[in-house]
């Protein structure tokens, strides 16, 4: 079988191998689609610290495929059968593992970082995983590539919970890419009454705009902040949510919040970055600010019913697909910043 293999920053390989072996109490599954996600992409240009030097790992975390093996210690699974996963598996004893936090375990591992992803035409689903509950159904209603991006929503719906998103409330998306366009599709499923979207390319905004927005700010040609508050007539916005990993944005969005606003630094910023917060804008204006990171079983499966139920469009962000044979290439593209997600297809030699 093919594999893309990380092999250190900034170097990826595209192995054959023998299908992976699996113990009686893991499954083996056949990977029909599986999307790049940024994270994929920050660990091939800079590595991640849950991979080791001179660690060879299959990347990829956003997948989906159909049981065709099952060990002898495994119940509750069988042949044939559709699934996805959620990739952060805690390690089942710490207190945010207890609280159901899978994604907040200080010792966690992950499919794609520290055990081999979905960039691959089989691979294993772990002990660890089967027990934690990371292995999900897909629902009939859903097929592989819709289920593989459950996972990106899942992270967008794990910041978004917590900021009590109601039809009064005017929502700001700052950045263009497919987690922006995730974050827009939940903004309209709420039924927030205006969702401004910022970007700096007018390509772009008017790709993404149809998945949501009412109104569009081309970054580059204005002052955010002005425009914003022009197109709110001086209210500002109730929420906003970074969605690129830029400092300026995250100082702008809590520029333009009104009073009881609350936001989501969804993005991270490189190590090291500063952002100056006016701290009595949040005392006086009883603000709220939050911060999220990937996802929990919960979130993932809240997520996969919203798409189940035709509430969320996770396939309207896919913009380009490759076959396992051209993994290489489709990373050269997602890195070239092209499109918007990009999915490999395991079972295709090229798409």
């Amino acid at each position: 079988m093919k594999a893309a293999v990380f092999d250190g920053p900034g170097t990826l390989t595209l192995d054959e191998r023998e299908i992976p072996a699996f113990r009686a109490d893991e499954v083996l599954v056949k990977v029909h689609a599986a999307a790049i996600c940024g994270t994929d992409l920050k660990i091939y240009r800079g590595g991640h610290f849950r991979v080791g030097e001179g660690d060879r790992v299959v990347l990829g975390h956003e997948l989906a495929g159909d049981i065709v093996k099952v060990g002898d210690h495994v119940s509750g699974w069988s042949v044939g059968q559709r699934v996805s996963v959620v990739p952060n598996i805690g390690c089942g004893h710490c207190d945010m593992c207890r609280r159901g936090l899978n994604n907040m375990c200080p010792d966690y591992d992950a499919f794609g970082i520290n055990v081999d992803g979905g960039f691959q035409q089989y691979m294993v689903v772990t002990p660890a995983a089967l027990y934690g509950g990371n292995l999900i159904e897909i629902p009939d209603a859903l097929d592989y590539e819709a289920a593989a991006l459950v996972e990106p929503l899942s992270c967008c719906f794990n910041g978004w919970k917590d900021l009590h998103v109601t039809p009064e409330d005017r929502v700001l998306v700052m950045g263009t890419g497919p987690i922006a366009g995730l974050f827009l599709q939940l903004a309209r499923a709420y039924g927030a009454r205006q969702v401004i979207v910022v970007g700096r390319r007018d390509e772009r905004l008017s790709e993404i705009a149809g998945l949501g927005a009412t109104d569009t700010v081309n970054s580059s040609k204005v002052d955010v902040v002005d425009a914003i508050m022009r197109l709110t007539g001086g209210a500002g916005v109730d929420v906003a949510l970074t969605c690129a990993p830029a400092p300026e944005l995250q100082g702008q969005a809590i520029e333009v919040l009104a009073r009881y606003g609350r936001m989501n630094f969804f993005s991270g910023l490189t190590k090291g970055s500063k952002v100056e917060i006016d701290t009595n804008k949040v005392h006086y204006w009883g603000l709220t600010l939050t911060g999220s990171t990937g996802s929990s079983i919960e979130d993932y499966t809240r997520s996969l019913r919203l798409v189940e139920a035709g509430k969320i469009d996770v396939k309207a962000i896919i913009s380009d697909r490759f076959g396992i044979g051209s993994a290489l290439a489709a990373f050269d593209h997602a890195l070239a910043g092209k499109g918007m997600k990009t999915l490999i297809l395991p079972q295709e030699e090229a798409a």
